[in-house]
């Protein structure tokens, strides 16, 4: 005899799992992790103390 199963929960586990699939597809094209933003965000800031650096005083 077959297993009884209730089919909302199935319906809810089947989507579950689709989301999470999708979730990690998105990840994957578009997420950055930690160290990339934490490394980009520092390249940010020594690029504008650089730039600050090279500025002229003005007279004024």
């Amino acid at each position: 005899m077959a297993e009884v199963i209730n089919l909302r929960l199935a319906r809810k586990a089947k989507a579950r799992g689709e989301a999470a699939r999708q979730a990690e597809q998105n990840r994957a094209l578009h997420g950055r992790t930690r160290a990339e933003k934490e490394r980009q965000q520092l390249d940010a800031q020594r690029a504008a103390r650089l730039l600050d650096g090279a500025k002229r005083e003005q007279d004024n």
